[in-house]
């Protein structure tokens, strides 16, 4: 990747979560950093759950981060590239959203993770604040 498109870091999702229109940050039962708009979450930082584990200790998880996402075949996309550190559990079987561990973020770029973080926020705003926030992008 090109040196101003570095690896993402944890840090750079609270920064591009905040960064977006209309977003209020609560915090869960642990006080983990919740991002919504509108009320809706789109990103946020999941406590240890029985679900993900590492498949050697058993140990749960102590990082996972959760982005939703528009569809179910973009949930697939991302989850069955194994070029991504994308994941899902069964306990989110049906919702939209993919899963990523917060020591493997890096092995996305920036410019992937702002991707990630901007669609998550897509999926979850109303249609005007999408379509008012679209309007400002020069894509």
């Amino acid at each position: 990747m090109p040196a101003e498109d570095r690896a993402a870091r944890v840090a750079d999702v609270h920064r591009l979560a905040a960064a977006m229109p209309h977003v209020t940050v609560e915090q869960g039962p642990r006080s983990n950093p919740v991002y919504q708009v509108g009320r809706k979450s789109f990103v946020f930082f999941r406590t240890p759950r029985p679900d993900a584990v590492d498949p050697e200790s058993g140990e749960r998880y102590p990082d996972v981060i959760v982005f939703w996402v528009e569809s179910e075949s973009d949930k697939q996309a991302l989850v069955q590239d194994p070029g991504t550190p994308f994941f899902t559990t069964p306990h989110f079987d049906g919702h939209p959203s993919v899963l990523c561990r917060g020591s493997r973020i890096g092995e996305l770029s920036l410019t992937e993770l702002t991707e990630v973080v901007q669609d998550a926020w897509l999926a979850q705003a109303s249609p005007r604040r999408a379509a008012a926030w679209l309007a400002t992008q020069s894509h």
